[in-house]
């Protein structure tokens, strides 16, 4: 079963930028697409990125964050990155890494794991 863990969350002011990891275990990294979603308070889950296995050569975001937010893997660290760049008040939400089933250009892939979250808070 995989694990994942995600840190780097916290508060920023408008305009500034952070860099979340997701630290994953107890599968082979590499063989996995890796995803990043958001919950902002009283909302639903939402798709933000996503990358393909291996390679990563396969990226896909959601409109809202396009231009702005980068999703990248290092498969020697077995950790995926988020970086967000320009951040916005209504990117204030709970950021969770997952472990995806495939890679798919949609906003719906099919998760096989989740991490437990991490905060980011951008002040206006």
């Amino acid at each position: 079963q995989v694990q994942l863990v995600e840190s780097g969350g916290g508060l920023v002011q408008t305009g500034g930028s952070l860099r979340l990891s997701c630290a994953v275990s107890g599968r082979t990294f590499g063989g996995y697409a890796m995803g990043w979603f958001r919950q902002a308070p009283g909302k639903e889950r939402e798709f933000v990125a996503a990358i393909s296995s291996w390679s990563g050569v396969n990226t896909y975001y959601a409109d809202s964050v396009k231009g702005r937010f980068t999703i990248s893997r290092d498969n020697a660290k077995n950790t995926v990155y988020l970086q967000m760049n320009k951040l916005k008040p209504e990117d204030t939400a709970v950021y969770y890494c997952a472990a995806l089933l495939r890679y798919t250009s949609r906003t719906s892939p099919p998760v096989d794991a989740w991490g437990q979250g991490t905060l980011v808070t951008v002040s206006s």
